[in-house]
């Protein structure tokens, strides 16, 4: 089975640390039908990512995430100062949003708020840490997704740097050592007993588990 690479193998600490780099685009299917009812993404000229529930300024191109509606967990893609108007009257249709929907929107909002927090955190942290030179625009790009994402209540900004915490931890090289054991353990011919695997599979799912994804 493949084996994971040593942290000192893993080039650009921030290829898979802040999603504030690259944006996923996909194609504008969206009626404003439900135009309320999504949540909207992305990321400004300094590269720190937005979430809201407004679209961006005009001109930016942004992710559209449709929340509690048919289209649920579709996403799209389309440039702020953009509509769409009904074939018929011309005019812009805009529908009701109902308290579910809201509340959806408010939840989803709030997720991915606290995993773009909690990955700039886990980053800064390691590149805080870390022997190399910082390169400064990249650590002031990630402080920034952090002061925009991060919760402002002190008990709910504690748990965020612990799931940073739990999140280095995950990719650091005790983890990776034991996911290497766990797939030779694996490999054919081995014969590891039931709780030689039991024991090695829990030390993962309880110290390596990554708190988001």
């Amino acid at each position: 089975m493949p084996r994971l690479a040593s942290r000192g193998r893993v080039s650009g600490p921030l290829a898979t640390a802040c999603g504030a780099i690259v944006v996923a685009c996909w194609g504008f299917a969206g009626s404003t039908a439900h135009a309320s009812a999504a949540v909207y993404k992305w990321v400004d000229d300094d590269g720190v990512t937005h979430l809201s529930s407004e679209r961006p300024p005009s001109g930016i191109r942004y992710e559209r995430m449709a929340i509690g509606t048919s289209a649920a967990g579709r996403s799209s893609v389309g440039r702020a100062g953009n509509s769409s108007r009904s074939g018929q009257t011309g005019n812009v249709r805009v529908a009701a949003v109902s308290h579910e929907q809201l509340s959806r929107r408010s939840a989803a909002i709030s997720e991915l708020q606290n995993r773009e927090c909690v990955v700039a955190l886990e980053a800064i942290d390691r590149m805080a840490h870390a022997r190399a030179p910082v390169e400064p625009a990249e650590f002031r790009r990630l402080q920034q997704t952090a002061d925009a994402t991060c919760s402002k209540d002190p008990s709910a900004r504690r748990q965020q740097e612990e799931q940073a915490a739990k999140l280095r931890v995950s990719k650091g090289d005790v983890c990776i050592d034991a996911r290497n054991k766990l797939a030779d353990m694996l490999e054919p011919g081995r014969r590891p007993t039931r709780e030689q695997l039991k024991t090695q599979q829990e030390f993962i799912e309880s110290h390596c588990r990554a708190p988001v994804r």
